[in-house]
């Protein structure tokens, strides 16, 4: 990534830090341990990918941050509810979370619960909020919300750990999995500008098809990473999927296979960002970094 792009990344990554820490300055739920936990979490950083891209989507349109920065909120707090959720013993089991202990580590595993559902509720509460600016923002939060629930990102959870440890699973049920369990909420991230904004639905679609393969792309790079990566880096516990049995990209294809599947997502996205009547030339530096990212 050039230094203009890392610049970009960087500017917005920043921006959405402030929103955030805007609404963290006023958030006061009780009982403390609950406000505490919630926060924990958010604070806690990360790539912010999904809000760097729907920032960067909506300038891309002619727009600006500020016209889709709730739904960036809400977007950021489903991901992290999905985080804790993901790291509790009854699903992935990791004592890590971006080099520091995980929220059911830190507040036990009830409360790791209940600040996910916080989240995930104050997410749709503010997709509600944003519903009163007009019809293409509720097009918008119905599509996020539609995403992030029994038709997306929790439908890929439920695959994922259904697979766990069994025998017969293929092609067809890692897609499912990588669409539903990634691909859908960076979908959101992506298209959710092109409703605001009242895109026609060819771009719409331009939009939504980047979003999938882009989700193919994180998913697989992540699961490479899984096996070779390093904790310093990823922040997290490595060869857990290996040593849980998921079915992942390493455990379908192999790791020559799935680097190839990794060379073809990207490529596709760039092809796609090359079929948009916009200079997309910030995201698809976005897109080579997330194929060649160490983290």
């Amino acid at each position: 990534m050039d230094t203009n792009c890392k610049e970009k990344l960087e500017e917005l990554r920043a921006a959405f830090d402030g929103i955030l820490q805007n609404y963290l300055d006023r958030m006061c739920f009780k009982p403390d341990i609950l406000n505490e936990s919630m926060k924990y979490s958010l604070e806690q950083g990360g790539k912010r990918l999904r809000p760097v891209l729907m920032f960067a989507c909506a300038q891309m349109l002619g727009g600006k941050v500020q016209d889709v920065a709730g739904f960036a909120l809400a977007l950021e707090m489903i991901h992290t509810y999905s985080l804790i959720h993901d790291d509790l013993p009854a699903m992935d089991n990791d004592d890590f979370r971006r080099g520091k202990p995980s929220n059911h580590k830190k507040f036990g595993e009830g409360q790791a619960i209940l600040a996910g559902d916080a989240l995930l509720n104050e997410a749709y509460s503010i997709c509600f909020s944003e519903c009163s600016k007009g019809k293409t923002y509720r097009n918008a939060a119905a599509l996020l919300c539609k995403n992030a629930g029994a038709a997306g990102m929790v439908a890929g959870q439920a695959a994922d750990l259904f697979w766990q440890g069994r025998e017969g699973a293929g092609k067809t049920e890692a897609d499912f999995i990588f669409l539903n369990k990634t691909a859908k909420m960076i979908m959101s991230a992506v298209t959710v500008p092109a409703c605001v904004y009242d895109a026609d639905e060819n771009i719409i679609a331009l939009f939504s098809e980047y979003g999938k393969n882009f989700g193919f792309l994180f998913q697989i790079t992540d699961d490479i990473l899984d096996e070779s990566g390093d904790f310093e880096k990823l922040g997290k516990t490595v060869g857990k999927d290996k040593q849980e049995k998921k079915l992942s990209a390493l455990s379908l294809y192999g790791r020559e296979k799935s680097e190839e599947l990794a060379d073809y997502y990207c490529g596709l996205c760039l092809k796609l960002l090359n079929e948009m009547p916009y200079e997309s030339g910030f995201l698809q530096a976005l897109t080579q970094y997330v194929r060649k990212r160490e983290a």
